[in-house]
């Protein structure tokens, strides 16, 4: 077998497949089969693993009684036998329509074939006969069709609503069938093939259009997608069907779990092929940490039959068939951006709110750094007292300078407490912290440059016990600031600020949204408009921690330098949490995403300055830190860490909650695959 290249998409766990829409001769199923080979042909040609065609595309849907033409019938089956070997070359499983004539039934049926064979053919279970269908005139319903076969072409196929189609070289490729009006039904027949592990669900349809009826088949897709956990494509009918009541738009959608992959566009003239790239991977994943779909397929009662056949997927670049966000934690759309940052705003304001109202506490205790994570901390302290009738005096907010602490960043922290109407202070911890040093022998209380992991430390847990004895004295609260990136990165100091608190605001909130709340805050001005500069300003700054003096060319510590860039380690952090994926599949998305910083959409009012690409060797040097830090080194941090709310469906990294995971656990097989699978 030939050795797939990195950048192929069936190495990485991906499916290419296809919702296709073919013109249609009405009663002509030789000229039907013409038209459908191409399409087939095509996406032979494009690695497409699994093509789905519409319903009864082989006849026409809209014959009505001649269906039954013995005639049409038996031109069917020519049809068949002639995409039957015109199949042998064809790298897709194709899934055409047809009526088939079975034990003196006709059946409205999905033929699968595959390379000269004829997989299977699968029934319709629901017949529509109401409104505008009148199906039962003249098919059998298949429902209750399992374990039989049936002869087409000379052959005995398995017949039945009890199979599946089963890729034995592309792992996870697993096909059922169900037509048209059986994903309208309260159960439709694809549940019980997904309990049985069914990955991909193909629909050949008809579905004549009317006003609306585009809404109900997306809604219907994926809703079903969703509670199935799997790929669903759908082709409904196009040109070329009778118009004598009906009308006919040829919508093809493919969805996985929910999402919207790829969509034709509606009423065309001519084929569409609408091709998606389907996450196997992520469908396993769903399902493995889904309990509740676990115990639904333990109560499976159906049994199914598996009919394998052989793939022989490319190996060289496809090209990518699927967004992939350079900001998975950040939507593309700047409606839902908007959503969700109202959301996760809602979400802290809200949580911060119940814990001071059940804690009994009269006044809020907050460090102030003038950077991302203390800014938003504050924004949120500062609705909190509006909401809860307190004057916002009760918020005591420190900026707390030490060796490293920059103008800028100071004045930042002083702007805001001035223009948000806070109790300010400015507390210098540098006299408490050159003590300390000198207390315990440090080399910098001797004037030496000695700065160090201890000369950073000092500076950070002296921040600390300021602010919990200044909580003690004014009966108030700790506000946390530190991040769910910090978190994830070990990115902060054990039992200080940035990982101790009362209660963190921020413990479920990623860097890279952190960013994007912020400019929806002063945008939308919900804390007044004056503090909206500012806050462009604090957004736009450099991440420094601010523990260790700049040096002789001004350049103060960056945090990015040392841990990486936040848009690949928040892109590492969603992958490994909410799925799990392999450093080598994480890699291949993340150059996909980030290897043209023209390609693909960014975010809105993303900085053009920081519309940066990131090659290959970039991302797995970058990756290889996370997976060092992240498994190998900062779990311990996590299992100590204080109550927060979790914001991201993606996951929290709370030992109470989303992750637990042992303190003392190494990195060595994750930097291993990834060593291993990521050529440079």
């Amino acid at each position: 077998m030939a050795v797939q290249d990195f950048r192929s998409l069936y190495r990485h766990g991906f499916a290419r497949v296809a919702a296709c829409t073919v013109p249609v001769s009405i009663a002509d199923p030789a000229a039907n089969a013409a038209g459908i080979a191409r399409s087939a042909e095509a996406c032979s040609r494009d690695g497409v693993a699994v093509a789905v065609f519409p319903e009864l595309c082989l006849s026409g849907y809209a014959l009505e009684d001649l269906r039954q033409q013995d005639v049409v019938l038996d031109t069917v089956l020519a049809a068949l036998e002639d995409l039957r070997r015109r199949s042998v070359d064809w790298l897709p499983v194709v899934v055409v329509g047809a009526p088939l004539l079975h034990r003196d039934r006709l059946y409205n049926v999905a033929v699968v074939l595959h390379r000269g064979r004829l997989l299977g053919v699968v029934p319709k279970s629901y017949l529509p006969n109401y409104r505008e269908f009148y199906e039962a005139r003249q098919f059998s319903s298949g429902r209750d069709i399992r374990g039989q076969f049936v002869s087409v072409c000379g052959e005995m196929v398995p017949f039945g609503v009890d199979l599946l189609f089963a890729a034995r070289d592309v792992p996870g490729l697993t096909l059922a069938v169900e037509i048209c009006e059986d994903v309208w039904v309260p159960l439709p027949p694809s549940t019980g093939a997904a309990l049985a592990g069914a990955s991909v669900v193909g629909n050949p349809s008809a579905s004549p259009v009317t006003i609306g009826r585009a809404r109900e088949r997306h809604a219907l897709c994926a809703a079903q997608s969703t509670r199935t956990v799997s790929a669903y494509v759908y082709a409904a009918a196009g040109p070329g069907e009778s118009t004598t009541d009906l009308a006919w738009d040829g919508q093809a959608t493919v969805h996985e779990a929910g999402r919207l992959l790829a969509e034709s566009d509606r009423f065309p003239d001519d084929a569409r092929i609408v091709t998606a790239d389907v996450d196997l991977d992520l469908l396993r994943q769903e399902r493995m940490r889904l309990g509740t779909f676990r115990d639904c397929a333990d109560g499976q009662e159906q049994v199914f039959r598996t009919v394998g056949f052989d793939i022989v997927p490319p190996v060289g670049d496809l090209g990518v068939r699927r967004r992939v966000s350079r900001f998975p934690f950040v939507p593309d759309d700047a409606a839902r951006l908007a959503e969700d940052c109202y959301e996760a705003w809602t979400i802290q304001v809200m949580s911060l709110r119940q814990r001071l109202t059940q804690s009994g506490v009269g006044a809020m205790v907050i460090g102030v750094s003038g950077g991302l994570d203390s800014t938003l901390a504050l924004l949120v302290a500062a609705r909190v007292a509006d909401e809860l009738g307190w004057a916002r005096k009760a918020i005591h907010a420190y900026t707390m300078p030490g060796f490293g602490t920059g103008d800028a960043s100071k004045g930042f922290a002083h702007e805001l407490m001035a223009l948000l109407g806070v109790d300010a202070h400015e507390l210098d911890i540098r006299p408490t912290a050159g003590r300390m040093l000198e207390e315990i022998g440090h080399p910098f209380a001797r004037g030496e440059a000695v700065h160090d992991i201890a000369f950073e430390n000092v500076q950070a847990g002296l921040r600390t016990d300021f602010l919990f004895r200044l909580a003690n004295q004014k009966n108030g609260l700790v506000i946390g600031t530190g991040d769910l990136s910090e978190l994830a990165l070990g990115w902060c100091t054990y039992g200080v600020g940035d990982q101790m608190s009362h209660y963190n605001v921020n413990a479920g909130m990623p860097k890279t949204l952190i960013q994007h709340l912020i400019r929806w805050l002063a945008r939308s001005a919900r804390l007044g408009t004056a503090v909206a500069p500012l806050l462009e300003r604090i957004v736009s700054a450099e991440i420094s921690p601010e523990l260790i003096p700049a040096g002789s060319d001004g350049v103060a510590q960056s945090t990015e330098a040392v841990i990486g860039p936040y848009a690949l380690q928040d892109f590492t952090l969603y992958y490994v949490l909410r799925y799990g994926f392999r450093p080598s599949k994480v890699a291949f998305l993340a150059e996909t995403a980030w290897g043209d910083a023209e390609a693909g959409v960014w975010p809105e009012n993303f900085p053009p300055e920081r519309r940066v690409a990131y090659d290959r060797a970039a991302i797995k040097h970058w990756m290889d830190v996370f997976l060092r830090r992240f498994f190998g080194t900062s779990q311990f941090k996590r299992s100590a860490m204080p109550n927060g709310p979790k914001l991201s469906p993606a996951g929290a990294l709370s030992p109470r909650g989303d992750w637990r995971a042992p303190s003392d656990g190494n990195a060595r097989v994750w930097r291993e695959e990834l060593a291993r699978g990521v050529p440079v």
